[in-house]
Order: structure tokens, then C-alpha cells, then sequence
């Protein structure tokens, strides 16, 4: 599990089994924001991600650059007319 802040309220997340090795312990795991938003069901929508103050470019969404305590906003594009 890794512990995360989103949009202001703490998530516990699993991590899965290939993303953390044995070398690694709870507190160093990493998690990727593709697999969050999986985990969150928003995969494949217009999304905005901001992690600690910063804009996560959607190019970096596979790149496992979350850890604990990690605070991000989580801003879902709605449509309308």
C-alpha cells in the first residue's frame, strides 16, 4: 500500500505485485498516475494531475514517480454546452 493525499483526502493505494520488488520497503514503493487513475476509475478521461505544486505532463503519467505522502490534485474535463 502507498499512502497519498488527493484532492485534499488521504487514499491508501495498492501497489501491484510487479511494482514493488523485495529489495524495495512499503515506504520506498512507487506507483505510477496511469495505475492511480485506474485504481480510481477515471482511466481514459481528460485528466489534469498536479503532484507536490507541480503539473504532471501526460507523458510522465507511466512513469512511476509517485511515493508516500506524495499530495495531488486530481481535476477531471467535463463537457457541456
Amino acid at each position: 500500500m502507498i499512502q497519498l493525499i488527493v484532492n485534499g483526502q488521504p487514499q491508501h493505494v495498492p501497489i501491484s505485485h510487479g511494482a514493488e520488488t523485495r529489495a524495495q520497503s512499503a515506504a520506498d514503493a512507487t506507483l505510477n498516475i496511469a495505475q492511480l487513475l485506474e485504481h480510481m476509475g477515471l482511466q481514459g478521461k481528460r485528466i489534469a494531475v498536479e503532484r507536490n505544486g507541480e503539473i504532471v505532463p501526460r507523458s510522465k503519467f507511466d512513469e512511476p514517480i509517485l511515493v508516500n505522502g506524495d499530495r495531488l490534485e486530481i481535476v477531471v474535463a467535463v463537457g457541456g454546452g
